[in-house]
């Protein structure tokens, strides 16, 4: 158990928390939410005691073990992938090389033999002997291939260091667990092991994420970072955005009786309870939510952008045919032989097993790159808006948003005034003396609102949207995912967001280095089929499982 006792902190005039009393149990999962900025990645340090607090104090249950995942990849360059790992498990790491170093003594003395004795069980009880076995286990489920294993952490590629990193605080078995954006370089298979995993977790998980499904799959409660508190909902994210925006409209409805809200709220929480039945985590889930006090509810104070593309003009008949594509980078093929026709009412999910063929994809759609072979044809009557996973190239010059968006105002809008820009830059949360911030100091996030802000000021009626979750709050993410949903034109998307892939795309697109699979489907749907698993895995020549979506 995990007790917050009176937690503040403050930088300066700036305060993060303030008196902050809370608890996490045994057996639950906890989603640590809010705003870009409020705090969550700092009090997961605090827990852990990398940062210290101004105030308060954190009781850890004596005995129990805290295993935090790390982010610095450079840490560990001069050990080994396995040996990495099982440094996550700081107690038999120590004792493994205190045993170690005994039994290499020369002079082995009768006081060693009996130390050795000590040793030899509390390895045992601590699982020693089956370690490095469960480590490469653990190692191989995340997708860092036995090849590795005894590799120096400086020689493997970047992209499986995070694995390792994560595989070390999952290992042994802590009795808290601290995770901030684990899903972060991980493809959807590996994403879905750990859901699995953490599902049947059976001790403290706090986890920070901006993946609403994977949040969904995990999460018992919700810890929601606010106004320098902290509160705990029960249920999981989607319980607490849609229970919140329920609240919030019962509030602003003065006419209805109590009694009319409070039978809405439990019809409300009966379905989540129904639904939780669905998850890995079930029983725990829905026990949580038959406790749910209904006053326990409380609307959310978020603000949510205002993500609002309205078309010009309807899209005719002719889109976009893409015709015997091919493109490569280096030494391999991205894609080739991929040819298709877009038509009215399409929300394509472009997947690839090699992210970078996405967005080289997208890229030669934008009229940005060549491809080696092929040709696009658009129609005439097509107005498209390109969100590209790269923006730096936009944000060059040092300019105020309001400057910045002016370049951008299409030739036909004849009263391109402050009032009207402010409109565009307001709706992304750009208010007031925000509109004046210089865009060479922009974090993230800002850049990415601001490119949406330039996408809807094109009145596009065709978007082009390449990871657009990348960098955004959980907010801005919710409200992109609505917009791309009901848009009244045709979408093109690729995204690590498994919801927002989901809920957007009717139609899936697969490109390889052999040709396309094309199916009018779910992403969940299309994932989940074994003779497209088998049709996958012949087109690019290596095996992969079935996730099971």
């Amino acid at each position: 158990m995990i007790s917050v006792k009176n937690l503040s902190l403050s930088y300066g005039k700036r305060t993060l928390f303030d008196e902050v009393n809370i608890s996490f149990v045994k057996g639950n999962c906890y989603g640590v939410i809010g705003a870009n900025g409020a705090g969550k990645s700092t009090f997961l340090k605090i827990l852990s005691g990398e940062i210290e607090a101004n105030k308060g104090h954190i009781e850890i249950t004596p005995g129990e073990r805290l295993a935090v995942l790390k982010q610095n990849q450079f840490q560990f360059d001069e050990n080994t992938v396995i040996d990495t790992l099982m440094m996550g498990h700081e107690t038999l790491w120590k004792v493994m090389h205190e045993r170690n170093e005994i039994y290499s003594k020369a002079d082995f003395t009768e006081e060693d033999g009996m130390k050795a004795g000590e040793l030899e069980e509390a390895f045992g009880e601590m699982g020693g002997y089956e370690a490095e076995s469960n480590a490469g286990s653990l190692l191989s489920n995340l997708g860092v291939e036995e090849q590795y294993h005894n590799s120096l952490m400086k020689d493997i590629p970047s992209n499986l260091k995070v694995r390792v990193l994560l595989a070390q605080s999952l290992f042994g078995n802590p009795d808290i667990l601290l995770l901030d954006e684990p899903t972060n370089g991980l493809d959807i298979e590996t994403i879905h092991w750990l859901e699995n995993f953490l599902a049947d977790y059976e001790n403290i998980v706090l986890v920070v994420s901006h993946d609403r499904h994977f949040l969904d799959a995990v999460c018992t409660h919700v810890a929601d970072v606010d106004k320098q508190k902290i509160k705990i909902y029960t249920g999981n994210y989607t319980f607490w955005y849609e229970s919140s925006l329920l609240m919030a409209r019962q509030m602003s409805d003065k006419n209805k009786k109590v009694e009319d809200k409070r039978q809405q709220m439990m019809e409300f929480i009966a379905r989540f309870s129904a639904n939780a039945s669905k998850s890995r985590q079930a029983t725990s889930r829905k026990k949580a939510l038959e406790k749910l006090v209904i006053e326990d509810i409380q609307p959310s104070n978020r603000k949510y952008p205002g993500i609002i593309f309205t078309p010009l003009r309807e899209p005719g008949n002719q889109i976009l045919s893409v015709i015997d594509l091919k493109a490569r980078v280096e030494d391999r093929v991205l894609f080739d032989k991929v040819s298709f026709t877009v038509n009215k009412g399409d929300k394509i999910a472009l997947y690839s097993r090699d992210p970078l063929a996405v967005t080289a994809f997208f890229e030669i759609l934008a009229g940005n790159a060549e491809p080696i072979q092929g040709r696009v044809e658009w129609g005439t009557t097509i107005t498209s808006a390109y969100l590209p996973v790269e923006n730096a190239q936009f944000f060059t010059e040092e300019l105020n948003l309001m400057d910045w968006l002016r370049q951008w105002v299409p030739p036909y809008v004849k009263d391109a005034d402050e009032a009207f820009l402010r409109g565009f830059l307001g709706k992304m949360l750009f208010s007031g003396d925000d509109i004046l911030k210089k865009t060479t100091v922009l974090s993230g996030g800002e850049k990415v609102r601001c490119m949406i802000s330039r996408m809807m000021l094109q009145n596009p009626n065709l978007l082009i949207l390449d990871q657009p979750t990348n960098h955004l709050d959980l907010e801005s993410i919710q409200s992109f995912n609505e917009s791309a949903a009901n848009f009244n034109g045709v979408v093109l998307l690729s995204s690590h967001d498994h919801t927002f892939m989901q809920t957007v795309a009717n139609r899936i697109i697969e490109i390889t280095p052999k040709g396309t699979i094309d199916r009018l489907m779910a992403f969940d749907e299309y994932l989940s089929d074994p003779q497209i698993l088998e049709q996958r895995n012949e087109l690019y020549g290596t095996p992969e499982k079935i996730t099971g979506f």
